[in-house]
């Protein structure tokens, strides 16, 4: 056994050092470092198996990338289709994926619901938070057919910290999926740091992520996060995992967002729509009905954006809100946009169209506690905040999709024709989209034919011509 030595480790980043710091080189937070103890053994580090701990591993030989033999992996596929869709079609075997979140979001009542449905599936729920009790009072409530001794019987609960006897159960057991509740709980003997320390962290990543590439067991880990809103622990956690998830909302709305952060199987755009219940999760198979509110007459400052998450067309309400500065600045507050964003289009709506914002307040908000990145909603907000400056609403069942740009022109979006559609299913009669969106017959681009939609689309080139139309 190698002599015991001591490193000092940011808390934020995980990076190492010799000696304490007080600003991190890398991250340059400060009073981040801790001291850790690392225990440098002689042997390699450990397999998952203690069977074969004092085995020989087989050395790995170069191979050439056309003898590699490749086949369309198997998924398998949960009941839940926002789950799936998110992890791109399905759970590949062998998988790695971090599923972070606030506390009591909703990310242990997400994996227990998912774990009881699993029909035909043995699932093992390793928590190290919670007790067999405290676990089987919350399935009763998120299945309260599980009382009667055959719902759920394929899944098992393990209420351990110690990574060596969690893979003693498993070795016993054999699941099919594995479920750890959560990550920063869990300990590795071969380390003797506290749990949820960096070393500790990394190390019980390690551990579990041998294991799922040798067994092709899928594990999914259950991340804190830190009061910044990243994951907690080091930072080549998300690296180390094939997939990051972050499960996001506002506890005061009943909607609840599970979003791709990386996905090394499928895209990492795409997005699952939640609703919390009383009895658990239930899925969003239509957000666009559910992020639009029923208005019984019209209102100044709130139109319909044409916006796309991952592979799914959403029209999202976007309203606007501008009055007098009570104060000497005015105000500029975004809930759900980028803030900065919102600052460009004021200046190009102030330069070329000649409203006079600079001393009023702006509040913008994207309805449903959802956040949009989507450059495409750029029109529809600027026509809510001249629809609010102006005391105009806009019109019923119209909504726009456009990149406004310093200019004052109105940009192409991409997938402009899911967007047409999706508006056309939810009844809306007119939408509003770029001219650069309808290529000329010599462009090598696809053109859109717009005959075969019913509802009337409405081709801009400039900021100022959907103002003319909407408000003369």
């Amino acid at each position: 056994m190698a002599k015991t030595k001591f490193a000092y480790f940011c808390q934020s980043c995980g990076y190492e050092s010799a000696k304490w710091l007080g600003k991190c080189p890398s991250c340059a937070q400060w009073n981040t470092f801790v001291e850790e103890i690392i225990e440098k053994a002689n042997t390699s580090v450990p397999t998952w198996k203690a069977s074969n701990s004092t085995t020989q591993q087989r050395a790995n030989k170069p191979v050439q990338v056309a003898e590699i033999t490749f086949k369309e992996e198997d998924r398998l596929l949960t009941p839940d289709n926002e789950f799936n869709r998110v992890l791109g079609g399905g759970i590949v075997a062998g998988s790695l994926v971090l599923i972070g979140g606030e506390p009591g979001i909703g990310k242990s009542t997400l994996m227990l619901q998912l774990a009881l449905n699993m029909k035909g599936v043995k699932v093992l729920y390793v928590s190290g938070e919670e007790s067999d009790k405290q676990i089987k009072m919350r399935a009763e409530r998120l299945a309260p057919e599980a009382t009667d001794g055959t719902f759920g019987k394929d899944c098992f609960i393990l209420t351990e910290t110690s990574t060596q006897n969690i893979f003693k159960q498993i070795e016993e057991l054999q699941p099919d999926l594995v479920v750890v509740d959560s990550i920063q709980t869990l300990h590795s003997s071969h380390i003797e740091s506290t749990p949820g320390s960096v070393s500790q962290v990394r190390e019980c990543t390690a551990e579990l992520l041998r294991f799922a590439k040798e067994s092709s067991t899928p594990v999914f880990l259950i991340g804190h996060i830190t009061k910044d809103g990243m994951i907690a622990g080091p930072k080549i956690l998300e690296h180390m995992v094939d997939t990051v998830l972050q499960f996001e909302g506002d506890r005061h709305h009943v909607y609840r967002i599970l979003r791709t952060v990386k996905n090394r199987f499928g895209s990492a755009s795409e997005l699952g729509i939640y609703e919390m219940l009383g009895e658990g999760l239930r899925e969003v198979s239509n957000p666009s009905e559910i992020l639009l509110s029923q208005r019984d007459e019209p209102l100044s400052g709130i139109t319909i954006s044409a916006t796309l998450e991952g592979m799914r067309p959403m029209l999202i309400e976007t309203q606007a809100l501008v009055s007098i500065s009570a104060y000497g600045t005015p105000q500029r507050t975004a809930t759900g946009f980028d803030t900065k964003r919102m600052s460009m289009l004021l200046a190009v709506l102030e330069k070329r169209c000649g409203f006079k914002l600079g001393a009023k307040d702006v509040f913008l908000n994207i309805t449903g506690g959802i956040r949009v990145e989507d450059p495409a909603i750029d029109l529809g907000l600027a026509a809510a905040i001249i629809s609010s400056h102006e005391d105009i609403p806009i019109p019923f069942k119209t909504c726009f999709a456009g990149e406004i740009g310093l200019s004052g022109e109105i940009r192409a979006v991409n997938r402009v024709e899911q967007r047409i559609a999706e508006a056309q299913k939810l009844g809306f009669e007119q939408i509003f989209i770029s001219k650069y969106n309808m290529p000329t017959a010599g462009q090598d681009k696809k053109r859109i034919d717009l005959s075969r939609y019913k509802i009337d689309v409405k081709v801009v080139s400039r900021i100022e011509e959907v103002f003319e139309m909407l408000f003369g």
